[in-house]
């Protein structure tokens, strides 16, 4: 049988079937105890009766007496009244159509006879042995009579509990109805909570979900129309330089000018593709913090990722002329997601080699205190202004007078990556190289390295 998957039919179908279960035990029970009590009163009765047909006087001078008193009690075919003399000779048979064999067990039992079941009571005197029989179906009848007198307002309830079960089991799934009733006529872009008035307590905490489920739809969706507008306005000005140094390629008439075009070209597709690139990670890491999902994470050395992050940008600092290095990596563990932080630290020492004048200096050092781990890197730039150390974070934002290129995207992605991970970045000077210092500071490090 396939269950329905109708919460309001599983229920129906399970309390009905409880009431018909519970009728039908009712019903058995109620027979089986009216048919008990009809035992116990039958077998009394028919054990008073045989007393009564017992006789002490000698056979010869009351036997008429006997006769009378057993034809009286015998008068019923529900009873079976025999009587035998010492010498095995019937003395009286009720009026019955019923026969019984000759053989008498004294006390109660049961014996098959005429094609069915007699309960048979026997006592014996010195001078007759008395039976008294009954069918046992007259019991049953009895018994079934009394049951059916005991299950009639049963029958009668039963239609009446059934509806009552369907108008409760209904009322109560109405509030469901109606919440359904409400999310099924939304439009697409309605994300306003669902009310929850008058729902029961099995069912708010689902709605409330729900409702916090539209709350980070809206956080993302509102996340994801600010980047496409962010997005749109920033890629509107490189590619529109990439159409005139495109131009500017196609009207060159010499080799050497025409150099010229191709380098401004590429370095302007270098630049384009930077920013695609920068949009792309920022938009990944603002679509995962709307989410509110977890993702994996595993211990994270930093001080090999600082290591690994100076390797990878040695090349690039070296041909602009800069110092790069390590300059104190405390063996400290975070627990993080490895490519974010890679991203986070990579930015970080990309943005001071790029506002690093030729022959200045770059240094990266990883920190383990007690409770904290940090992350600096420090500079010989020109800084950021303190007025402005804050307004930095937002995307798109460029320092006023900076002659280095960029998308402005570099900072808003490490400050969401460093919020990601429970991590404050803070902007400041440095007093050893006169630069900017940038620190990460992770709080609740999970371990630290031997």
């Amino acid at each position: 049988m396939k269950m329905t998957h109708s919460l309001r039919g599983r229920l129906l179908w399970f309390l009905l079937a409880a009431i018909t279960i519970a009728a039908v035990a009712q019903a058995t029970i109620a027979y089986r105890t009216a048919l008990h009590d009809a035992d116990q009163i039958f077998d009394y009765h028919m054990q008073q009766m045989a007393l009564s047909l017992r006789s002490s006087t000698p056979l010869s001078n009351d036997e008429a007496r006997a006769r009378q008193e057993a034809e009286s009690a015998g008068g019923n075919d529900d009873m079976v009244v025999q009587m035998w003399s010492p010498d095995g000779a019937q003395m009286f048979h009720s009026v019955s159509r019923a026969r019984l064999p000759q053989r008498a067990v004294l006390g109660f039992s049961n014996v098959r006879a005429n094609s069915t079941t007699y309960r048979v009571f026997s006592i014996q005197t010195s001078n007759q042995t008395v039976q008294v029989a009954q069918d046992l179906a007259v019991r049953r009848n009895m018994a079934g009579n009394l049951a059916l007198r005991t299950l009639g307002p049963i029958a009668v309830m039963m239609p009446i509990l059934m509806l009552v079960v369907w108008w409760v089991v209904s009322g109560s799934l109405q509030p469901v109805a109606r919440v359904r009733s409400q999310v099924a006529s939304r439009q697409a872009d309605d994300l306003s909570p669902v009310s929850d008035t008058g729902l029961p307590d099995e069912v708010r905490p689902l709605v409330q979900e729900l409702n916090l489920l539209f709350g980070r739809v809206r956080t993302a969706f509102e996340a994801q129309q600010h980047f496409v507008a962010d997005a749109a306005h920033e890629l509107r000005t490189p590619l529109a330089a990439l159409r005139l140094q495109a131009q500017s390629l196609d009207r060159a008439d010499t080799p050497e000018a025409r150099q010229v075009a191709v380098g401004r070209l590429t370095a302007g597709i270098d630049r384009a593709t930077r920013l695609v690139e920068q949009l792309l990670i920022l938009a990944r890491q603002e679509a995962t913090a709307a989410e509110g999902t977890a993702a994996k994470t595993r211990p994270v050395d930093l001080a090999d990722l600082a290591r690994r992050t100076a390797a990878d940008l040695a090349s690039v600092a070296a041909a602009k002329g800069v110092d790069l290095g390590l300059q104190q990596a405390d063996p400290a563990s975070v627990d993080g997601q490895p490519d974010a932080l890679q991203i986070l630290l990579r930015n970080l020492v990309d943005n001071a080699v790029k506002y690093t004048p030729g022959g200045g200096t770059v240094d990266i050092s990883v920190l383990s205190g007690a409770g904290t781990v940090a992350v600096q890197v420090e500079d010989s730039g020109p800084g950021i202004p303190p007025d402005e150390r804050e307004r930095v974070f937002d995307r798109f934002y460029r320092v006023a007078g900076s002659e280095a290129a960029g998308s402005g995207l570099g900072l808003a992605i490490i400050k969401a990556i460093a919020e990601r991970h429970g991590a404050v970045l803070t902007l400041g000077s440095s007093e050893r190289l006169g630069g900017l210092m940038a620190t990460v500071t992770f709080k609740t490090p999970v371990q630290t390295a031997a």
